[in-house]
């Protein structure tokens, strides 16, 4: 796994356009690589953000040769606007020429797998594996967006849980989850560590003490961020704020 790379930006408005150009970037190379990409969205406002900046200026990406997956999913109804697939597809996947085969959303409690989120996240990695290169059980994913929450969470893995201890299965049910509602789908560490990149964007004064446990090798069963990495790069894209208790040694990258 990859050593974690800060990057700090004056604030959450610059740290979000950097974070879209960035991703246009990242896109765009892997398509001219491979022919196609791979990307794991997040939701919450700054991940949600990226993506209203990647609309307002997509560069060259092919958006008939990008698959979307999703790196959590709160387990409501169909439409439900606390999913992050739905504020996904207001902020960007809308308004663009996407395949909508391409769009893997996670289960929701009104279909198939109503009242069964074990059932639904066992669907999601089945879908996984059904994307992957032969002898894997996961596609390549090039860059796994995640933010973070105030004790260090992400996707839906939170300090001291079941799912934050998973080293086996890629996808797996929360459903005691300490934020409503309580119960969802997520991708593991495990999946999160199959990402060629992995992006953790946060800000907010708030969070500064977890970003600096994390960055600093904080076991990730009590600081979850901790436990992303990726394969070739580990990216902390973060604001003045969210940096303020980092040591000096990991302000070098600042922008």
């Amino acid at each position: 796994m990859s050593d974690p790379a800060v990057e700090i930006h004056a604030d959450t408005d610059a740290l979000v356009e950097a974070v879209a150009r960035r991703f246009v970037d990242t896109v765009v190379a892997a398509q001219q690589e491979r022919g196609s990409a791979a990307v794991v969205l997040t939701g919450g406002g700054t991940g949600i953000g990226v993506l209203e900046r990647v609309r307002a200026a997509p560069g060259s990406i092919d958006w008939r040769a990008l698959d979307i997956y999703f790196g959590d999913e709160r387990f409501l109804p169909e439409g439900d606007p606390e999913r992050n697939e739905v504020q996904a597809h207001a902020a960007l996947l809308d308004h663009i020429g996407i395949d909508p085969d391409r769009v893997h959303t996670m289960p929701t409690s009104d279909g198939i797998y109503e009242n069964n989120p074990d059932a639904a996240a066992g669907a999601y990695a089945q879908m996984l594996a059904s994307r992957a290169d032969a002898g894997h059980d996961l596609p390549d994913f090039d860059i796994h967006l995640l933010g973070m929450g105030g004790e260090g969470h992400v996707n839906s893995l939170f300090p001291d849980t079941d799912a934050v201890r998973e080293q086996t299965q890629n996808v797996v049910a929360v459903t005691d989850c300490p934020k409503p509602p309580p119960t969802r789908i997520t991708l593991t560490l495990p999946a999160v560590r199959h990402a060629t990149e992995v992006w953790l964007i946060v800000s907010g004064e708030a969070k500064a003490e977890a970003v600096s446990a994390a960055i600093g090798g904080a076991d990730p069963v009590d600081i979850p961020a901790a436990g992303a990495r990726g394969r070739r790069a580990t990216r902390w894209l973060i604001d003045e704020a969210a940096a303020a208790s980092l040591p000096d040694g990991h302000r070098s990258g600042q922008h």
